[in-house]
């Protein structure tokens, strides 16, 4: 096939779908058998052809997408302002020692951080399709092992997780901030959920 023309349907299936495509389920747009490398390389040509315009092809962890230029994306949200979702500040550092450590347990989190770790917390993150359960530790009650997921590269615009923020040393107390440098979404102050949860637990003991 012509590459112009192959470079043509590549573009018309990224710009018409809603999450990012694999290279692998790209291949099957084609007639003829396309070997993944060839679709590959029609990819980066077509990521030049979009330098300097509006949008942008970029590849993540579960694909390619179409996106709004950074320098575009506050003209944009002018027309239709939306406030971004919040996280509180317990969820954030959460994520982030998931991110930086992972796999971890609940309990590994919770002595990183040393405060119990809300209930509601997890639930928000996996919720959000940021973490999943990969296994369990061969330990007494079998805890679950938590890691992100490919959905929370893609949210991030990351290919991978080597190209998380590089951390200046090991305080468990920076990862969060590191983490917030590429997070697109307001954080609180405090987590009144797990304060009320916290609390709870105390009063019960």
């Amino acid at each position: 096939m012509d590459p112009q023309r192959a470079k043509n349907i590549l573009e018309a299936a990224l710009l018409c779908s809603v999450e990012p495509i694999a290279v692998k389920e790209l291949t099957r747009l084609f007639d003829e058998a396309i070997d993944s490398s060839v679709i590959t390389t029609l990819l980066e040509d077509l990521r030049r052809d979009w330098t300097n315009k509006g949008l942008e092809l970029v590849q993540v962890k579960t694909g390619w997408r179409f996106q709004t230029r950074d320098d575009i994306k506050r003209y944009l949200e002018q027309m239709n302002p939306e406030k971004p979702p919040k996280y509180s500040r317990a969820t954030m550092e959460t994520l982030a020692i998931i991110a930086y450590k992972q796999p971890v347990t609940r309990g590994d989190i919770e002595s990183i951080r040393g405060v119990t770790v809300s209930t509601q917390v997890m639930k928000s993150l996996e919720d959000r399709g940021w973490i999943e359960a990969i296994g369990h530790r061969d330990a007494p009650g079998r805890p679950a092992l938590w890691a992100t997921t490919a959905q929370f590269l893609a949210d991030l615009n990351l290919a991978s997780l080597s190209e998380l923020p590089a951390l200046d040393d090991e305080k468990d107390q920076q990862l969060a901030d590191e983490l917030q440098k590429v997070i697109p979404f307001d954080v609180g102050d405090s987590d009144k959920t797990e304060h009320d949860e916290n609390e709870q637990q105390a009063q019960s003991n």
